[in-house]
């Protein structure tokens, strides 16, 4: 089974190791607790929204980056063989017309 806090954790991780910062310096500057983001990190706690959001803050990375690499993992991880980028024609069609209606 994937567990979608691993990757999480593990997406914040990389991140937070590409900037060489400390899981203390981004604990600090998102006002998380030391412990709690360790437990994330490692894939043991789930996080909020809200904290998921200070950490990207922290990490001065938007949170849709970070939510696209975990989408992306996935679907690796799915046996996906490519993730696309961007919607269809017909379902982008489709949603516009249904917007239209609304």
């Amino acid at each position: 089974m994937v567990l979608v806090r691993q990757e999480i954790g593990d997406v914040l991780r990389d991140f937070r190791l590409q900037k060489g910062r400390t899981l203390r310096q981004v604990a600090s500057k998102a006002s998380v607790a030391l412990g709690y983001l360790s437990e994330v990190e490692r894939g043991q706690k789930e996080a909020s929204s809200e904290i998921l959001a200070s950490v990207a803050e922290a990490l001065d990375t938007p949170i849709s980056v970070i939510m696209h690499e975990v989408g992306d993992r996935l679907a690796v991880l799915e046996g996906l063989s490519a993730v696309p980028d961007s919607l269809p024609d017909e379902l982008v069609a489709e949603f516009d017309a249904d917007m239209m209606v609304r």
